[in-house]
């Protein structure tokens, strides 16, 4: 069983630390498989390798689905709100508009909220030129301490601050939460904590919502 002590390899040779290719796995964009060497104690060598995209979906469908978010129930209809985010922009989401919703809680001390960021941001930058598809970020912290915490770890959704209101409203205790609502303001999606596949269940409801008449 692989653990702290196992000797993983690149493909260079190149041994990674544990918490190196522990972080390459948790963004299930990499598989480890036997590399047919050993230690000089006689340990097995494993290799991690970068998984291609069919690869990537096989294995994300495999897995179970991430679990749900008591807070918002798929198929329920979302109940909206009005909110700025740290740059001045506003947003009405308390009816349909015809525009997907990406939401996700979290706040700056929440390590699997941190560690999560650069996916999202792939996530974001896939639907750039789409005005249908609003990424929406509310963070229970401070506009002064998220405009300090994202000069060093930039955050490409409309992040919001001091949104413990909204996490109240709908009883988010458990971090990140994230939520997809669709075009017609019925929750698509929802997760709590970070698996390997969130990503990979957030972009399908995304795609799934966008397909939809």
């Amino acid at each position: 069983m692989l653990n702290e002590t196992s000797v993983v390899r690149a493909e260079d040779g190149n041994v990674y630390p544990y918490p190196v290719w522990q972080k390459l796995m948790s963004t299930g964009k990499y598989g480890l498989k036997t590399r047919g060497t050993k230690t000089e104690d006689g340990a097995a060598e494993y290799l991690i390798y970068e998984l291609s995209e069919a690869q990537k979906l096989a294995y994300f469908e495999k897995m179970p689905k991430p679990k749900p978010s008591v807070s918002f129930k798929e198929g329920d209809d979302f109940k909206g709100f009005k909110a700025t985010d740290i740059n001045g922009n506003k947003f009405d989401l308390r009816q349909s508009t015809g525009k997907i919703i990406v939401l996700n809680f979290w706040f700056i001390n929440c390590p699997p909220c941190r560690q999560e960021i650069p996916q999202l941001n792939e996530l974001v930058a896939m639907y750039k030129d789409n005005p249908n598809v609003v990424f929406l970020a509310i963070a229970t912290d401070e506009k002064y301490d998220l405009q300090k915490f994202m000069k060093t770890t930039p955050y490409d959704y409309h992040v919001v601050d001091n949104g413990r209101y909204f996490a109240s409203k709908y009883s988010v205790t458990l971090y990140p939460t994230h939520a997809v609502i669709d075009k017609n303001g019925k929750i698509k999606f929802s997760t709590v904590g970070l698996a390997s596949n969130t990503i990979h269940w957030i972009k399908k409801s995304i795609d799934e919502s966008l397909a939809t008449n």
